[in-house]
Formats: C-alpha cells, structure tokens, sequence
C-alpha cells in the first residue's frame, strides 16, 4: 500500500480517445491494488464512461465492473469475432498480424458497431434533406444507456461520496459544459453527452439543450480541476490516450493518425504551462504583499483580491500517457479488439505501478511556486538518452 502526504483533493482525470481508454482502467486498477483512493474523477469522452463505471461502484467492486464494462464493448454485435483462443495466438506472433487484428476489428467496428455500445444506424442518415436531430449520426448509442443502467448504481454516483463531473459541448451554443454530481441529478445521458463524438455518434439532449463529446473542444479536464473554486493542497493523475510526442509521418494513414494525436493531446501541455505560470504569479503576488509596508495603504476589494491570489496551495499533477505501439495505425481509438483491449489495460497497470514505485513522485511539491509535474515515459526517455553518451 503507498503511503501518500495529506493531500485534501486526490484527483483522477480522464481524457478521451476511445478504444485506447482500457489504458485508463489498468491504471485505475493499479491505484486502487495501491490503496490510492481518488475523491475527485473528471472525465470526457471514453474517460466519462470509465468515470461512470468507476463512481457507479462501491470501492472493491470497480475494477471487476470496468473489466465487465470493456469485456462487453470489445464483441461485435452480430458475434463474428474470431475465436479467443485464435486471436491470441495471432496477436502474440508479431507486429504484422497484430496489425492485420487491428485493421480488422476497425473494419468491424465500423460495419457492425460495439455490444452495448452502438450500432449502424439503418436506414443512413439524411446528407441535405432535413431530418431529426436525434438521427444526425452513422451510429446509434442507445445500447450503451442499456449498458450503464446495468453497471452503474447512478444514485451512488449522485450521492456525493466522491466528487463526479464529465465535460460536453453545447451544440446551439458552442460552449462547454461541465456535469457535476454537486449541482446536477446525472444520468446515463450526461455521460453519453460526453461521448458523443459527431458525425459517429448524435448530440445527446438534456433539459432541452443538445450535446455533443468534449473533446472537440478540449480533450482534458485538467484545466476544469485545477481551476476549482475550492483552494486544496491536490494531487491529480492525469490519464492521457494521445502523446503529444511521436514520429514524422511517411504515409497518408500516420498523417490522420498524427493529426489526432496532436489535435487530441495539446491541451494538456497548455494547461499544464498555464498552470505553472499562474502558480509563479501568486508566488510573486505573496512575496509582494509580505514585502509591502503598509498593506492598509490598499483599498479593501484591491487587498482582498491580492491575498486570494497569494493563497496558494500545493498542487502535483502525475501525468499517465498512453505510448501507441508499433502495430497501431490510424484506427486505434476505434479498434475494439480484445487482445488490444487487453494489451492497453496491461500497459496502464504497468506504467501506474512504475509510477507509485517513485516516492518522490508523490511528495508535496516544496519549491518555489508549490506545483510539479511528473511523467514516467519522459524520466525514463531522460534516462535512456544519457546510457547513449
């Protein structure tokens, strides 16, 4: 069990990107084996489904409901996966039958559609000709609804014994939205508003206003917790599917798959600089107001406002970032293969346990501006350029 410094927010956030989000239930299995109990989950997109699942649970039983969760999603609809067994031994040959596996089940994601999560909708939707709202996708999510209801108990969710919010887009509007279990009753549908990526899935209505995936707007809700009214001494695993870091492409295919790599990853690196940047500035702003002789020769609102900059709290964001394999291609956020599944999953539980096993890691940040951040791939990056020289 790790034995953490007392942080009054532990915070678990989770980004979206679809099929690779198993990434993030092997890293939630390895916090709660650690003993590591988040009192905050944010999620958008994949990470508000793994968000209901995970809140949806008593403590015990959330790492066996998330493995029934992607247990159910990763079949085709009509059943024509290939033998467990048989699937198996071809991914574990090599790089190039994986990537035949992946192509196939991308194929097959798209013809057939998930169990419990979606189907082709039939007949297509509408290109010119006006239709309903409600049919303006190639997919159709209502099976997932069936899929939550069953795994998910939304008055323990709606309980407040931990802090829930999931992140859309307002389709009228434009802006977005933020779901919490402290100022709205949640529902299958808020989290379902957060995965429903356009043309693939229809916005999802709630009190009469349409919704649609947050990541088009911003794939992280990093920004959203460390923006929190509540000023808290914080530590936050950051769950991310796409690196921001990867190869030039060579083909028109790694050209897509870069492109959603970037698109979907560069928040995290702003908010993080943005972050760092702010905490500068209320270092500066306490070190002004301890300097400053007479602190009265400042109108009270100016005063008041100065010394809620300068109260700064301690805050260490530990980043989790998902790094793509060899045989992955443009279609990994949507290849729901069970051998991948269970390859991500695998990959989450290992860089997690990697991670807690770095005590500094977790310390309270003590230097000058009380934030730090942390990666594991990029100390060990760190560590492999310097055996080259």
């Amino acid at each position: 069990m790790v034995q953490l410094p007392e942080y009054e927010r532990i915070a678990l956030v989770l980004q979206g990107g679809g099929a690779l989000g198993a990434y993030q239930a092997g890293v939630f299995e390895g916090l709660e084996q650690a003993g590591v109990a988040p009192n905050w989950i944010s999620g958008i997109s994949i990470g508000a489904l793994n968000t209901a699942i995970i809140a949806g649970n008593p403590p015990g039983q959330r790492a066996q409901r998330l493995h029934e969760f992607w247990d159910t999603i990763c079949q085709p609809n009509n059943g024509f996966g290939l033998l467990p067994w048989v699937e198996q031994s071809l991914f574990r040959l090599n790089d190039l039958a994986r990537s035949g596996l992946s192509a196939m089940y991308g194929m097959s994601a798209m013809m057939d559609g998930q169990k419990g999560f979606f189907t082709p909708r039939f007949p297509p939707p509408p290109v010119y000709t006006p239709g309903s709202v409600d049919q303006t996708s190639f997919y159709d999510m209502s099976p997932l609804r069936d899929t939550l209801l069953r795994l998910c108990d939304f008055d323990l969710i709606n309980s407040g014994h931990l802090n829930v919010s999931v992140g859309a887009v307002n389709v009228r509007t434009g802006n977005f939205t933020y779901f919490c279990n402290d100022r709205h009753h949640l529902t299958p549908e808020h989290f379902m508003a957060s995965g429903a990526l356009p043309p693939a899935f229809a916005p999802v209505q709630i009190d009469g206003e349409y919704y649609w995936d947050g990541g088009i707007m911003s794939n992280t809700p990093l920004g959203y917790v460390l923006d929190a009214e509540v000023n808290a001494d914080t530590l936050v695993f950051q769950v991310d599917l796409w690196s921001a870091r990867g190869h030039l492409p060579d083909n028109m295919m790694q050209v897509y798959d870069r492109v959603k790599e970037i698109q979907y990853s560069s928040r995290t690196r702003l908010v993080t600089n943005q972050w760092a940047r702010m905490q500068r500035m209320r270092a500066v702003m306490a070190n002004v107001l301890k300097e400053l002789p007479d602190q009265h020769a400042l109108d009270a609102e100016t005063l008041e406002t100065a010394r809620a900059i300068a109260d700064s709290k301690h805050c260490n964001v530990i980043q989790l970032i998902y790094r793509d394999r060899e045989y992955e291609s443009y279609n990994k956020d949507y290849q729901f293969g069970v051998s991948a599944m269970r390859d991500h999953w695998k990959s989450g539980l290992k860089d997690i346990r990697n991670t807690l096993a770095q005590p500094d890691y977790l310390a309270m940040p003590d230097n000058d501006i009380s934030f730090v951040t942390h990666d594991i791939h990029r100390i060990q990056s760190e560590k492999a350029r310097k055996r080259k020289f």
